[in-house]
C-alpha cells in the first residue's frame, strides 16, 4: 500500500484556500512521520528524542500559517499541467519537498551557528541541551552538531522515500525523479558557495561580489524554492515541454525576488514575526546581495565598519543598529526593493502567457507570487 493510500481522509475545505493545502500537506507528513517513528523506536527507545525533534521541527513547532511554499508551488504546478485537484499522491509528492527543506534548514542552522529557528531552539542546540541536561560525558556542543548532521541526513533520505512512495503512477515518479535529484545537487552547490563567500576574505567592494551573490541566490534559493518545485509538479502531471519551460521562466525571477525579501528580513525583520533574532544575517556574516550592494556603494569608513563587524557572534543590539544604519545610508534597501518589484513583474508577464491548462492554477500562482514577495516572515 502506498503512503498516499494509507493517508487520512482529505481535509474538508476549498482548494483555493491556502490553508486547505497546508492542512493536507501536514496530514501527509504526519502519516509519514508516524510510520518512520515506529521504525526508529523499534530499533531503540533511545531514539525518542530524535523522533520528537523531527516532529516539532516539521509540524508541532511550526507557527500557524507557515509558508509551505515549495509544496504549494509543486501542487499548483501539478494542477496547471492538468493534474486532478483531489489527488493524494500529488499532495504526498509535494510534502516530500518539505522534508528536503527541513533537511536544508537543519544543516543551514548548524553551518550558521544559529541558536533558534521559528522561535524555538535550532536542532543542534536542542541536542546540545539534551546532552547537558542528562549529564552525559564528552563535549555537549560537538554532540549537538553531530546529531544535527544525522537529523538532516535522515530527513534527506526520507524525502526520497516519501517521493518514491507518494502513490502516483511509477512512470510519473520516474519522469520527475531526475529533476528532484538535480534540485538537490543545485541547493547543495548553492549552500557551499554561500558558505565560501565570507570565508574567502575578499576585499570590500570587490567587483565580482554582486554577481557571486546572485549566483548563490539562483542555486540556493530561486531554483529550489519556486522553479524546480513548479517543474516537478508539472512533470508529475505530464506537462508539455512548453509548460515546463514557462514554469522555469516564471519561477527563476520569482525565486530571486523571494530570496531578496528574505535578505531584507534578515536585516530589518521583526523577531516576533520571523522567529529569528533581530539582524541575524549580520551576526552570521551572510554575504547577501543586499550587503554586496551596500559595500559597492557605501563610503570607505562605512565599508570598514561593515567589514570589521559583520559576522561577529558578539554583535550586540547597538552593533546591529550601527550596521543597519550603514546599509540604509547606502541606498541598497531601496535598490533591492526596486529589484523585487521588477522581478515580480517579469515573472507575472511570463505567467500570463504560459500554456497553463487549469485557469485556477494561474490565479493561485499569482497569489503565491504576492505571498513570496510581500511576506513579513
Amino acid at each position: 500500500m502506498s503512503l498516499a493510500q494509507s493517508a487520512p481522509a482529505p481535509v474538508v475545505g476549498n482548494p483555493v484556500d491556502a490553508e486547505w493545502l497546508r492542512q493536507r500537506v501536514d496530514a501527509a507528513l504526519d502519516t509519514f512521520l508516524t510510520g518512520q517513528e515506529r521504525t526508529l523506536l523499534a530499533i531503540s527507545p533511545q531514539l525518542a528524542p530524535l523522533c520528537g525533534t523531527v516532529r516539532d521541527f516539521l509540524l508541532d513547532g511550526r507557527p500557524t500559517g507557515g509558508k509551505r511554499l515549495r509544496a504549494a508551488f509543486c501542487y499548483w504546478g501539478w494542477r496547471g499541467a492538468g493534474g486532478a485537484a483531489d489527488e493524494r499522491g500529488a499532495v504526498a509528492a509535494a510534502a516530500a519537498l518539505e522534508l528536503l527543506q527541513a533537511s536544508a534548514l537543519v544543516h543551514d542552522d548548524l553551518m550558521d551557528r544559529s541558536d533558534t529557528r521559528r522561535g524555538l531552539p535550532s536542532v543542534h542546540r536542542r541536542f546540545e541541551s539534551l546532552h547537558r541536561g542528562a549529564g552525559w560525558r564528552g563535549d555537549a556542543e560537538q554532540f549537538g552538531s553531530a546529531s544535527a548532521v544525522l537529523v538532516g541526513d535522515l530527513l534527506l533520505v526520507w524525502c526520497d522515500s516519501l517521493f518514491a512512495e507518494c502513490g502516483l503512477p511509477r512512470d510519473a515518479v520516474r519522469r520527475a525523479k531526475p529533476l528532484l535529484d538535480l534540485m538537490r545537487t543545485e541547493v547543495m552547490a548553492g549552500q557551499y558557495l554561500d558558505m565560501l563567500e565570507p570565508a574567502a576574505n575578499r576585499p570590500a567592494g570587490d567587483a565580482g561580489a554582486v554577481d557571486r551573490a546572485r549566483t548563490v541566490i539562483e542555486y540556493k534559493s530561486a531554483k529550489y524554492t519556486v522553479q524546480r518545485p513548479l517543474q516537478l509538479g508539472g512533470l508529475l502531471a505530464g506537462a508539455s515541454a512548453d509548460l515546463t519551460e514557462a514554469y522555469g521562466a516564471f519561477g527563476l525571477p520569482l525565486g530571486e525576488a523571494f530570496q531578496l525579501r528574505d535578505d531584507l528580513l534578515g536585516v530589518y525583520g521583526d523577531p516576533a514575526v520571523t522567529g529569528k533574532p533581530a539582524g541575524d544575517d549580520l551576526r552570521e556574516g551572510k554575504r547577501t546581495l543586499l550587503l554586496a550592494e551596500t559595500l559597492a556603494s557605501c563610503g570607505a569608513a562605512d565599508a570598514r565598519l561593515l567589514t570589521d563587524m559583520l559576522g561577529s557572534p558578539e554583535l550586540d543590539a547597538d552593533g546591529v543598529e550601527r550596521l543597519r544604519d550603514v546599509v540604509t545610508r547606502s541606498g541598497a534597501p531601496r535598490r533591492v526593493e526596486e529589484r523585487i518589484a521588477s522581478l515580480r513583474e517579469e515573472a507575472l508577464a511570463v505567467l500570463d502567457a504560459a500554456p497553463i491548462r487549469e485557469p485556477l492554477a494561474r490565479e493561485i500562482l499569482t497569489r503565491l507570487a504576492d505571498a513570496a514577495t510581500a511576506r513579513r516572515h
